[in-house]
């Protein structure tokens, strides 16, 4: 008997995955009265990030980026240190802000959109360029999320991807017939100002095929594991929602019995969890260069523009960029939100498989166009969606310290957005970041991902 998506598994070979639920854009808070972000805030850069990078990380960075091992860890060390500053500039901008971004060989440009050329010394400030654009960034995902429901009730085969793109202040929409797009827009009522629609000639399909990146079969079909994961007990790792099914057994790359799906979602999202057997042990790791051990840390998210590297058991070990976030694809199954595009090039057999950036957990292979010959787009469920989703709690290198802080709000294992307060050990704190809450690593010991309410 066919495995739910093991058909297109054979024959897919420019497949996309599909991605979590886009979570709407809520109210934008009401802006301060006047922006100020610190002229300089502490460092964010770490051994686990930066120096302590696994050396399957530097080469192959050098390798698909093009650097010496000097630029890779200085682009590392860069791409964390922007990711904090631009959490901080968008809790100062409130709905002025528009996005941000990292570019140039080392990441070492942070640019930030804003809707008020007033805010210019604030940026700047804070050690980024400015960007005077039209829209705000939650009049671009109010936008996409119109598309996103209308993509329920209408065929976007022809018009598969669209996204928030903050570079261009627009919701992109790619498209094979430029007549797809229109009626897709139509239909959803979309300002056009808001929109940028661009022609691409090939189609997104799904990739059909405890260590992440380590293959796993199901049936006739073979993916890849994402990232070894704990339920209270329980052990086991999350992979990609189209992969199979609830109840679904699976067996390990040594095709010894490993465990079963316990939740799996495709379409709408691309995630899923698999519970492994008392043969099986979680690791914090994902399979590297050269079949070495990277090991995880986090899962702090990526800013566009940021490295990030993919491992899976078809292609192994390759890297790229991350192009944006928020990303949503139609597959001939129904229309997958919430995807992360980038660079980075996959096959069939890599679902489910690793995205790590840094030592931090990023996602879950879904699917993409090209291969790894002649390169192409790929697309990753976040990782931070399905811990939430499923109650589960990313396994990772640190030991288990514990909650450090006395009586608040905070909690470890808990996934938090950029914006979010808690409080924690008598003070107020607000998220930089999107990541999980690791134990022992409070608030006032983070300051890459909290800062003072």
């Amino acid at each position: 008997m066919l495995h739910r998506h093991a058909l297109a598994a054979c024959t897919a070979l420019s497949a996309v995955g599909a991605f979590a639920l886009a979570q709407p854009a809520g109210a934008a808070p009401a802006d301060p009265p006047a922006a100020t972000v610190p002229a300089s805030a502490p460092s964010v850069s770490g051994p686990a990030d930066t120096d302590g990078a696994a050396p399957g990380v530097l080469d192959a960075l050098r390798r698909d980026l093009g650097l010496t091992d000097e630029q890779a860890r200085a682009r590392l060390r860069n791409e964390a240190d922007a990711g904090a500053r631009a959490g901080r500039l968008r809790n100062a901008l409130g709905s002025r802000y528009a996005g941000a971004w990292v570019s140039g060989q080392t990441a070492a440009t942070l640019t930030v959109a804003t809707t008020d050329a007033t805010d210019s010394a604030t940026i700047k400030a804070a050690g980024a360029e400015t960007r005077v654009v039209r829209h705000g960034l939650a009049a671009l995902e109010s936008a996409k999320a119109r598309l996103d429901r209308q993509s329920a009730r209408t065929k976007t085969a022809e018009a598969p991807v669209w996204y928030v793109d903050p570079r261009t202040n627009t919701v992109t929409v790619e498209a094979t017939r430029a007549a797809a797009a229109e009626v897709l827009l139509d239909a959803a009522g979309v300002d056009r100002s808001l929109v940028r629609t661009v022609a691409v000639k090939e189609r997104p399909r799904a990739l059909y095929d405890l260590r992440g990146g380590d293959a796993f079969h199901i049936g006739g079909g073979r993916c890849s594991i994402g990232f070894s994961v704990v339920a209270g007990s329980r052990q086991g790792f999350v992979t990609a929602g189209h992969c199979g099914s609830a109840g679904d057994a699976t067996t390990g790359f040594n095709k010894v019995a490993q465990g079963s799906f316990q939740a799996s979602t495709f379409p709408g999202k691309d995630m899923a969890w698999v519970e492994a057997n008392a043969d099986w042990t979680a690791t914090p790791y994902v399979k590297g260069q050269g079949g070495a051990n990277v090991e995880v840390s986090g899962s702090t998210e990526a800013l566009v523009g940021a490295s990030v590297c993919r491992s899976g058991s078809t292609t192994g070990w390759h890297c790229g960029t991350v192009e944006q976030h928020d990303t949503s694809v139609s597959y001939l199954e129904g229309t997958v939100r919430g995807l992360t595009r980038t660079t980075v090039c996959a096959e069939p057999g890599d679902s489910g498989g690793s995205y790590i950036s840094g030592a931090q957990a990023q996602g879950v292979t879904s699917g993409g166009s090209g291969d790894c010959v002649s390169g192409g787009t790929t697309y990753h469920q976040p990782v931070n969606p399905i811990l939430k989703e499923f109650g589960l709690t990313l396994k990772t290198g640190a030991p288990d310290a514990g909650d450090t802080g006395k009586a608040g709000t905070w909690a470890a294992g808990k996934v938090y957005d950029t914006g979010d307060q808690v409080t924690y050990d008598g003070a107020s704190y607000r998220c930089l970041q999107p990541h999980q809450a690791q134990s022992g690593r409070g608030p006032s010991a983070s300051p890459a991902l909290w800062q003072h309410a």
